[in-house]
């Protein structure tokens, strides 16, 4: 039972550095490659509040899920891009060719955007996971996080080995012994 949790831990383990590093490659691809800063595949992203300007309703270190739309409204909270700089801020005002958005701690309104920079709509907030995901996603951690798993997995692979060992060197032992036993009879 313990061989098959220890099992299930490792592929869990391998899956989750896995995914880390394969969002990891995806997110620096969409950024270096494509210039963008918010990649949304399946019309889903995600961004951290990296400032204060949307106190209270978002603080830094928030985790921000968004969906793209087919329309934006007064009032919505959306995350859009401009010169690889991504902003989350409210739209304050519409017409046919502009946007005008304001964070909303802020006392100005924004340059006014285009629509064609909006990523999506800000659907969620997590409060502070933010913060772990900005960690994992450092070049740094990856690689820790990466050398870590390994030197996990190795240990674990290790300890199964030794214990594997010595339970075909007891078996062994008894062989040995039931054979002696066998010739003194």
């Amino acid at each position: 039972m313990k061989k098959k949790i220890k099992s299930i831990i490792r592929i869990t383990l391998l899956v989750l550095v896995a995914l880390i590093i394969g969002v990891n490659v995806y997110t620096i691809n969409a950024t270096r490659l494509a210039g963008d800063s918010v990649p949304m595949p399946f019309g889903v992203g995600a961004a951290v509040v990296l400032s204060g300007s949307m106190e209270p309703e978002l603080s830094v270190g928030d985790l921000l899920i968004i969906k793209e739309s087919d329309s934006y409204n007064v009032n919505d909270v959306i995350v859009y891009q401009d010169f690889g700089i991504v902003i989350t801020h409210r739209i304050v005002s519409m017409t046919d060719d502009e946007i005008v958005t304001r964070g909303d701690a802020n006392n100005t309104d924004d340059d006014p955007i285009s629509l064609k920079q909006i990523k999506g709509k800000v659907v969620a907030a997590i409060p502070l996971v933010g913060y772990a995901i900005n960690i994992v996603k450092s070049p740094i951690s990856t690689i820790i996080i990466l050398a870590a798993a390994v030197f996990l997995l190795e240990r674990s692979f290790k300890t199964q080995k030794d214990k594997d060992k010595k339970s075909l060197d007891e078996i062994k032992a008894e062989i040995e012994r039931l054979k002696q036993e066998q010739q003194s009879l």
